[in-house]
């Protein structure tokens, strides 16, 4: 694979994420199925403390391991207050990342991903200062489980790391959470869906933009070896 389809292949994966966002939005706007019953029903389990507490657990062991677990946004973001929903995710997310800095310490340092997950390697190995860190936990487009595992293989310092993660995500996960809840809540309520409701959709499209364009300026600076 040439270097034009990879670089266009990672330019997909950045928008991953914010449409299948931006998607289930629309199908709450437009209501094709009964969603005030789906939504109610979910209240009625996904409100509960057992039900966040096994989410919790569920993302915090697919983090470790390096396996997706951001579909638990949709799992408690509608029914949960934003803040709710965030300090729940930023908890579980903080914790699978540990996990994975850990568990990725005995792989050595010959573990290196191909394509651009290899770049962000190169990226924290030239440059994993915090504020690094930080800008990929909160701009789409940085897969976690590479920084995770990266973060851990290069033993970068865990004060840092743990910053970065916290903050980082309390950020992203909140204009996740916020979006969708307030979707979710329009959609119940009977409510028109106004410029205000948007306003995190449009924070998230600006955010996906910036992290396209910050991804390759830190993947192209390392190439360079800058």
């Amino acid at each position: 694979m040439n270097e034009a389809s990879k670089k266009s292949g990672s330019s997909v994966k950045v928008w991953v994420l914010p449409t299948l966002v931006a998607a289930g939005l629309g199908l709450a706007a437009w209501q094709p199925i009964d969603l005030e019953a789906l939504l109610e029903w979910g209240e009625q389990i996904g409100t509960t403390w057992w039900f966040l507490a096994a989410v919790m657990v569920a993302v915090a062991v697919l983090f470790t391991f390096g396996l997706p677990g951001s579909i638990a946004l949709w799992l408690v973001a509608p029914f949960n207050h934003p803040v709710l929903s965030t300090i729940v995710l930023v908890i579980a997310s903080t914790a699978g990342a540990l996990g994975a800095y850990r568990f990725s310490g005995h792989l050595g340092r010959d573990w290196k991903p191909s394509g651009a997950s290899g770049k962000v390697v190169d990226v924290l190995e030239q440059r994993g200062d915090m504020l690094t860190l930080l800008a990929m936990r909160m701009l789409p487009g940085f897969p976690h489980s590479v920084i995770n595992f990266a973060s851990g293989v290069l033993r970068l310092p865990l004060p840092s790391f743990i910053a970065a993660t916290i903050l980082g995500l309390t950020i992203k996960w909140g204009i996740y959470a916020t979006a969708i809840h307030g979707i979710a809540d329009a959609v119940e309520g009977d409510e028109a869906i106004t410029v205000g409701t948007l306003v995190p959709l449009f924070v998230l499209v600006a955010l996906t933009l910036v992290g396209a364009w910050a991804r390759r300026r830190l993947t192209d600076r390392a190439e360079s070896g800058g």
